[in-house]
């Protein structure tokens, strides 16, 4: 199964609830962290609801 490399680029102050607990599941609590998760839709729907925060990147 693939794997996303996931990276916060971009701060979460004033932003809505939503966003910042999407953030805060994906695991990512400050600027230029990073977390490897398992690519699942579940997770694609955390990435998406704050796609103008991180980058992603597929990895092995």
């Amino acid at each position: 199964m693939a794997r996303l490399k996931v990276t916060q680029v971009r701060s979460n102050i004033g932003r809505k609830p939503k966003q910042r607990e999407s953030l805060r599941s994906l695991g990512l609590k400050r600027i230029n962290d990073v977390v490897v998760k398992e690519d699942r839709p579940e997770i694609r729907g955390m990435i998406f609801a704050v796609n103008h925060l991180v980058t992603v990147e597929e990895v092995e």
